[in-house]
């Protein structure tokens, strides 16, 4: 109810600027405009019309009536650099495993099917505090940033133990053994552990250029074979 009284406010008040700039006459049961107002009020005008439009679709969101908003292009390897490149390409796995919906986001019902696929459901509140601890563009719904949100958050101590998020981390299919932990005491340090972050990312990069070469070294060799194959039929 307070939300609603604010939104009609803040409506009120834009009309009486729309009557005053354009010399119309105010809609009837307007209340009536200040007569004097500070110099400081024109400055505010942006940002009575940002807090407007934020409320109204935090109501639009509350109502069901919400668009999602287009989640802007990322570099999840700059964005986070604590995470390596291969926890973030097993990350992206997970997170399109169960976006069953295929459109780059994880919504209630498929956030509810990984939870309990994970051994750890939640209920329907539950789930709604999940999404909304880390959803930073109020949709009701998981981009990928924001996936990856829940797991900087885990290793920076952000996450109570016995939240969900905090479930969601700790339960993730991702292997630690492969992530070559030297003495980290456990799944989150060995994912944040103290590396250079520059010379990491060289040798990972580096080792993906060496598989592309040697794939590409087999699928020749592959085909140098089939053309003698085929040759040897050809005669």
């Amino acid at each position: 109810m307070a939300s609603q009284e604010l939104a009609l406010k803040l409506q009120r008040r834009l009309q009486w600027e729309e009557v005053e700039e354009g010399g119309l006459q105010p809609a009837p049961g307007a209340a009536p405009a200040p007569e004097h107002e500070s110099p400081a009020r024109a400055p505010t005008a942006c940002a009575d019309a940002e807090l407007s439009a934020q409320l109204n679709r935090r109501l639009d969101i509350n109502e069901g009536t919400a668009r999602p908003r287009r989640c802007k292009v990322f570099n999840p390897y700059t964005e986070f650099p604590e995470f390596s490149r291969r926890l973030i390409r097993d990350l992206e796995s997970m997170f399109k495993k169960y976006d069953a919906g295929r459109d780059g986001f994880i919504d209630l019902m498929e956030l509810k099917l990984m939870m309990e696929k994970l051994g750890a459901p939640q209920t329907h509140l539950g789930l709604k505090s999940m999404i909304k601890e880390v959803d930073e563009d109020f949709d009701g719904q998981l981009s990928f940033r924001e996936f990856l949100l829940i797991f900087h958050k885990a290793a920076a101590g952000e996450l109570q133990e016995d939240s969900g998020l905090m479930a969601l981390a700790k339960l993730s299919e991702i292997d630690v053994a492969q992530e070559g932990v030297k003495g980290a005491k456990d799944f989150f340090e060995a994912k944040v552990q103290a590396l250079s972050c520059a010379s990491k990312f060289e040798a990972e990069l580096k080792a993906e250029q060496d598989e592309r070469k040697q794939e590409e070294e087999k699928r020749r060799l592959r085909q140098a074979a089939f053309r003698e194959l085929k040759a040897a039929f050809s005669t």
